[in-house]
């Protein structure tokens, strides 16, 4: 079983220097601490239980208490291994760590003693499980039966939590559960990480990963280990550590800071950052501020940089709709750099739907935050985002005058990029497009994660092929996965009027026949919006071609080489222009397991016979009340 797709780094684990051990251990406080202020400091408390983002946290507390901690037998973990189903046990893992947090937080709100017998009662099953190891990551069962100790999202993320939890009620717990706490996360987690950094245990993949796992493992590894860990040199260790291991987390992003995980991967990855960084520098006294290197600026903008229209987001690779930036984070970059006011980031730090560290990181940030000064590189015009690097463009509508009737709006992405990208989908040539509150053509984005997802088998799915994407199908052959299915730009160009970008898309295709494979995207602003999508194809001898639109939306023919698209009221017209060829439409269900109940469709636009060349263009028109 893969357990993230895309590259990661082959690059060697090091244990840290000594002299930069003992430099941090100098910068370190004399007692461990986590984030936040501890139950004692009842101002703090007391001001943030007056706080609304927090009214409901009591009474849900309550709630829980009332009910036993959720059950997870041996054979719920089990699940996975013998069905793949991931969602079945992941429901309780979940909610047993909510419950956890939940009645953490309350005690520390209310502070009156009745939420802690609960709590304790989750904190002794969580130490309870025979691992903190998600099954999906555990599809040898190594874990399960004790073989190994590996420190994964969840475990590194519990290993958090607990250390949180002993920081901020301290002794309102008994000695016995504080040390039953200090006990499991040394040994579930702290210990088999130094261990591998160490050279003692076998080296573990993530801690070179390019991707979020990367910064989500660091964050609660050092999170736990700054919170419990008595000696400043062994609490320096875990950061020096995490110091030079992030690194390859920060280079999977492109130079211009594209994510190719999504926005989804972005908020978690890249937030997990921003919260180990943000713990360190308050533990350093300000001393070590990752977040401030120069290699960081251009990843944490890519929240907002990413938005195609309308507070709609792109759901490239494994990113569900409705995704969107976390308000949160981007309130806290955009305070830390200083950055204009978004309406994305309005929400400020406070919201209580994280992990109990992160909420009290948050909750207390003492304001305001140091700024970093930082190039202004990417000072983006309103009316696109190119990702170079990436080989992503985001093309979006002029403003228009008040005195003008307004008019169907119409913005797109474009995307090039290659296909061993994080998360990756086989999508070169996708596109989405944007019109009023709806996505209209869309790339469905991620399913349901099964066993079938990270494993040899993901492109069977057809959201994850490029079946499931508005790009070509040729000599009936879908795009082939790799780094070598590269999409080649070969303009790029931009004015106030339009943006075109057009690709080479031959390396996608293992088709030895296909010598010419060029998709130009050309979008046009002004009062006749209008986004252009021509292919141009030659073979050696006559092979098929087809096309494809996606779309959550419904489809109808309104004439000979047109229709329509609508979703929601919004609704776009395409007109077909096969330069004389015959060629027919069909429409299919895709028929996968997808967050949402609602099927995408796809509309197949396929010409009639074989040729050896051929010329074809779809035009997307915004319409005004699907007319």
């Amino acid at each position: 079983m893969v357990l993230a797709p895309g590259p990661v780094q082959s690059a060697s684990i090091s244990i840290p220097a000594a002299s930069r051990i003992r430099e941090i251990a100098e910068w370190l406080p004399a007692r461990p601490a986590g984030p936040g202020v501890p139950i004692s400091e009842r101002s703090a408390w007391d001001r943030l239980a007056t706080n609304a983002a927090f009214a409901g946290v009591v009474a849900g507390a309550a709630r829980l208490a009332a009910e036993p901690v959720p059950a997870l037998p041996d054979d719920l973990y089990l699940d996975y291994s013998k069905t793949g189903n991931r969602t079945r046990a992941q429901a309780v893992t979940t909610a047993r760590d909510e419950r956890l947090r939940t009645l953490a937080l309350a005690e520390c709100l209310e502070n009156r003693g009745r939420f802690v017998p609960p709590l304790i009662e989750s904190l002794k099953a969580a130490c309870e499980e025979r691992t903190w190891v998600l099954p999906a990551h555990d599809d040898k069962l190594d874990n399960f039966h004790g073989r190994v100790q590996e420190p994964d999202l969840r475990a590194t993320r519990v290993a958090w939590e607990l250390a949180t939890c002993d920081w901020l009620l301290g002794p309102k717990l008994s000695p016995a559960t504080r040390q039953l706490i200090k006990e499991n996360v040394r040994r579930r987690v702290t210990l088999p990480f130094r261990e591998i950094v160490e050279g003692k245990r076998p080296p573990h993949w993530w801690l070179t990963a390019t991707h979020n796992w990367n910064a989500v493992c660091l964050c609660g590894v050092t999170g736990a280990a700054l919170a419990l860990e008595e000696s400043r040199e062994d609490r320096a260790f875990y950061v020096a550590s995490a110091e030079k291991l992030v690194q390859s987390f920060l280079s999977g992003f492109t130079p211009d800071g594209y994510c190719s995980e999504g926005v989804g991967y972005w908020n978690y990855g890249f937030g997990r950052f921003v919260m180990m960084s943000e713990n360190v520098r308050r533990a350093t006294s300000g001393r070590l501020d990752w977040l401030a290197a120069p290699e960081a600026y251009a990843p944490a903008l890519f929240g907002f940089r990413t938005e195609i229209a309308n507070g709609i987001y792109p759901t490239t690779a494994d990113c569900p709709p409705g995704s969107r930036p976390e308000p949160q984070l981007l309130w806290f970059i955009q305070e830390r750099f200083g950055l204009p006011p978004s309406i994305a980031a309005a929400n400020g730090p406070l919201d209580r739907s994280g992990a109990l560290a992160e909420t009290a990181l948050l909750a207390f940030t003492g304001q305001p935050l140091p700024p970093i000064k930082h190039p202004d590189a990417f000072a983006d015009s309103p009316l696109r985002i190119w990702f170079k690097d990436g080989g992503v463009l985001i093309c979006r509508p002029a403003a228009q005058p008040s005195t003008i009737a307004p008019i169907a709006s119409l913005a797109v992405l474009l995307k090039g990029g290659n296909n061993a990208e994080h998360h990756n989908h086989n999508d070169l040539g996708t596109f989405a497009v944007v019109s009023g509150k709806s996505m209209l053509v869309c790339d469905p984005g991620s399913e349901v994660y099964t066993s079938r997802t990270f494993s040899n088998r993901r492109y069977d799915s057809k959201v994850l092929s490029s079946y499931g994407h508005p790009v070509p199908v040729i000599a009936g052959k879908l795009q082939r996965t790799g780094a070598a299915a590269k999409a080649i730009v070969l303009q790029s160009s931009f004015t106030g009027a339009a943006d075109v970008l057009a690709l080479d898309l031959r390396s996608a295709y293992e088709v030895p026949s296909l010598t010419r494979l060029e998709r130009t995207f050309t979008y046009r602003r002004g009062p006749a919006p209008s986004l252009t999508v021509t292919d141009a194809i030659a073979f050696q001898k006559p092979e098929t071609y087809e096309t494809a639109l996606i779309t959550w939306g419904q489809w109808k023919q309104t004439q000979p080489g047109e229709f329509l698209v609508t979703e929601n009221g919004d609704s776009v017209k395409v007109t077909i222009d096969a330069r004389g060829r015959a060629y027919r439409l069909r429409s299919e269900t895709i028929e996968e397991n997808l967050p949402r109940k609602l099927k995408p469709v796809r509309i197949a636009i396929a010409l009639d016979k074989p040729v050896t060349n051929a010329l074809i263009t779809m035009t997307i028109r915004p319409v005004a009340n699907g007319k």
